[in-house]
């Protein structure tokens, strides 16, 4: 049973403005069905970066300090130290000013475990929930690439995660691919595991079912400059393009300079910012995702379902979603398997609108197909 009079502080990375990315999106999903379970009058926010704080020298300086201590991303003690005593209800929160125990602290990112930590050390006696949305070891040794003194960074991620498992009352996976690896590497078992999901923004039109895929069919890749992002175009640009009839387009954010760099993408159209993503979804015959390495699961395959795209990419692109990917288009893993996929879609255009990918979005990774999941956190 729910308790409706249940109050929650939800601690989030930072405010974001503008269009959200992948985690941002997780982030808003997290926080809005929450929101619907108990009520967004019982749901506080405290976020532990305020991205409109002017970032200055000494502020990296600190920051690069705290992480030897397992403070990372914003993180400070002092924040810390602030969470804990608004959560025990000693201190009020600046946006509410009144101050309450909470029942619930949901920590949004397994990266800020040390809050969980310092909560029980604290003697907070609510429930704490932390998001996994990756294995952060694993995420964070892609992104920082060679970025020196990077194991630094890495064991400050590591123990981070470790706290989560410990310290959690339920800590919630992404998928189970991830659920499975948290518990060898750490030691936890996961019970629950929300996958990925979005609110629909999809207005269907009786004419998309009608579009067929054009004899040269437009391929789209979608994803911000980042080290997996950019070597799976790049390799799927040298290795699979040559051989297959496509007119390729990439839209993400810092792309452009991925183009500047790659003289294999002097001929193909690359869109560092696009302010409306739904046109080129729309424009699409075939959405492809060549990505070979990452954790967690890929919003840009949930909105390629959301939108009804055909979609052609690797076993990591599809990692967390179930279903039938010769239905959705296909799963490859090699250059060979993509040519084969995509000469078959020269050779036999179907509809663009892939009706399959459309009801797969709508049973299993919608907002309303995940609301259930997140009221089973609040169960008592």
């Amino acid at each position: 049973k729910e308790n409706p009079m249940a109050k929650l502080l939800y601690i989030w990375y930072k405010r974001s403005k503008g269009i959200l990315e992948g985690g941002g999106q997780g982030s808003y999903r997290n926080y809005t069905q929450i929101c619907q379970v108990l009520g967004e009058e019982n749901v506080d926010s405290f976020y532990v970066h305020d991205e409109y704080r002017k970032k200055t020298l000494w502020g990296y300086v600190k920051g690069l300090y705290f992480t030897l201590f397992n403070y990372y991303y914003g993180l400070t003690p002092g924040r810390v130290k602030e969470i804990v005593r608004i959560a025990l209800g000693e201190q009020p929160l600046a946006s509410t000013q009144s101050a309450h125990t909470y029942d619930y602290v949901f920590i949004d990112r397994s990266l800020f475990g040390i809050i969980a930590k310092q909560l029980k050390q604290a003697g907070y006696k609510g429930r704490i929930m932390v998001f996994f949305h990756n294995v952060e070891t694993i995420y964070f040794n892609a992104k920082l690439g060679l970025v020196p003194g990077k194991q630094v960074f890495l064991r400050c991620v590591a123990n981070n995660d470790a706290y989560s498992c410990l310290y959690a009352d339920n800590p919630i996976a992404i998928n189970q691919r991830d659920a499975d690896l948290l518990e060898s590497m750490y030691g936890r078992k996961f019970e629950n595991v929300i996958p990925v999901s979005l609110a629909d923004r999809l207005v269907p039109a009786d004419s998309l079912t009608e579009v067929q895929t054009r004899k040269r069919p437009q391929c789209l890749f979608l994803g911000a400059y980042f080290p997996p992002n950019n070597k799976g175009i790049l390799w799927f640009v040298r290795n699979v393009k040559p051989f297959v009839d496509i007119e390729m387009i990439i839209v993400g954010k810092g792309m452009s300079k991925l183009k500047a760099e790659a003289h294999e993408l002097k001929d193909i159209e690359v869109i560092g910012d696009a302010p409306d993503l739904r046109p080129y979804f729309e424009e699409a015959d075939i959405m492809v995702l060549p990505i070979f390495s990452g954790s967690g699961m890929k919003i840009k395959t949930c909105e390629s379902l959301m939108y009804g795209k055909n979609i052609v990419g690797t076993q990591e692109a599809f990692e967390g979603y179930e279903g039938e990917y010769s239905r959705i288009g296909g799963k490859c893993n090699t250059a060979e398997e993509f040519i084969e996929v995509l000469q078959n879609f020269t050779s036999h255009p179907r509809p663009r609108f892939n009706t399959y990918s459309r009801q797969l979005f709508l049973d299993k990774y919608s907002n309303a197909s995940s609301l259930e999941k997140f009221k089973m956190l609040f169960q008592e």
